[in-house]
């Protein structure tokens, strides 16, 4: 039976000035709108109780199993102003699906696309004065996600479920927009396993990058590539991206290999870039391919690509012993996909492929 979503309006609702005031500097998923919504599972009865309501805590017993099994999954999507001030969101039934299969692994019910896409266009529209102007890259954060919601210590798939959808004001993830970031590169520890939930996007796989990450931002780098540790013989992808390079022309990215994220950013990048004439692989690629490449300049770009950060040159690679400057580390054809990719999201350019989604 598909849900409903009532709304219960927020009686404290921020002030337009306010509102104004955070858009001016909304920095990155630190302010949350007037209101959430949310639905609940259960084993016995499905999916009910859907609602808008104000955005506030949720009350959780100290023995709740998602804080001690981490059973919870999440999606990253954002909603867009274009000129003429309609909203719009980008490929949701691809976050819909996503959501899904990352529920499928970590044993979460799966939600209807259907009543995601509702969840997600209905609080979008009730808080639409929240998406600020596309000026800046600015844009409406959507996080979707599913927990684990039951008072119970043992080691068993939850019976009871929590659905929500908050929403926040974002700026583009790194402060200094499209300035080359410097990456560290590490093959002593791994966001996710062979055979683990890699492909999934669960919250475990990002606290797991948390202390590589953090031994980039130690080393001056800006974000943490993982090498596939066991053999060491493949790139993988960042902390919460995926990677690109670009290799005598032809754009580069690791194949999916289960241990990687399906990004949807990497998914469209990839067709904007065939739509460019542009040749794309996806395989694997080894650290010394990477290494020799950048030495040798047969690897002239890359960037990274992702939902918050949408497409970010690289300059650098660093490891513990050596750093590999990108040659071209602003790249011609790095700022050409991003600036076709931004204008399909924000209006400005033709959306051949009908993926933009209209909220209001």
């Amino acid at each position: 039976m598909a849900l409903d979503f009532p709304v219960t309006p927020n009686p404290q609702p921020a002030s337009d000035e306010r509102i104004a005031e955070i858009h001016s500097k909304p920095g990155f998923g630190v302010n949350f709108t007037d209101h959430m919504a949310t639905a609940q599972w259960t084993k016995a009865d499905g999916w009910r109780d859907g609602k808008i309501e104000p955005y506030a805590p949720f009350q959780i017993q100290p023995g709740n199993a998602v804080l001690h099994y981490a059973q919870t999954v999440f999606e990253g999507m954002k909603a867009y102003r274009w000129a003429d001030g309609s909203i719009w969101s980008f490929r949701p039934d691809e976050n819909a699906r996503r959501l899904n299969r990352s529920a499928a692994r970590l044993m979460l019910p799966a939600v209807d696309e259907a009543d995601f896409l509702r969840a997600v266009d209905e609080v979008v529209a009730l808080d639409a004065r929240w998406v600020p102007d596309g000026e800046g890259e600015k844009s409406l954060y959507i996080r979707p996600f599913l927990f684990a919601d039951e008072n119970y210590l043992g080691v068993r798939a939850a019976q009871t479920v929590k659905f929500a959808v908050i929403l926040s004001p974002v700026e583009p993830y790194f402060e200094n927009g499209v300035k080359p970031v410097k990456i560290y590169v590490t093959a002593d520890s791994a966001r996710a396993g062979i055979g683990g939930t890699g492909y999934a996007k669960c919250g475990g796989n990002y606290a797991a990058s948390y202390l590589a990450t953090q031994e980039a931002y130690d080393a001056d780098c800006d974000q943490v590539l993982f090498i596939e540790p066991s053999s060491k013989d493949r790139l993988e992808e960042l902390g919460g991206m995926n990677i690109m390079i670009v290799e005598n022309g032809r754009i580069v990215t690791p194949a999916l290999t289960g241990t990687i994220l399906d990004g949807i950013t990497r998914k469209s990048v990839l067709q904007v870039a065939k739509d460019m004439g542009i040749e794309t692989e996806e395989r694997r690629i080894t650290p010394d391919e990477l290494y020799s490449g950048l030495e040798s300049g047969q690897i002239q770009e890359a960037f990274s690509c992702g939902t918050a950060a949408v497409i970010t040159p690289v300059e650098s690679f660093r490891t513990k012993d050596a750093v590999y400057e990108v040659p071209q580390p602003a790249g011609e054809l790095t700022l050409a996909l991003r600036e076709r990719l931004v204008d399909i999201q924000y209006g400005r350019a033709e959306d051949a492929h009908g993926w933009m989604h209209r909220i209001v």
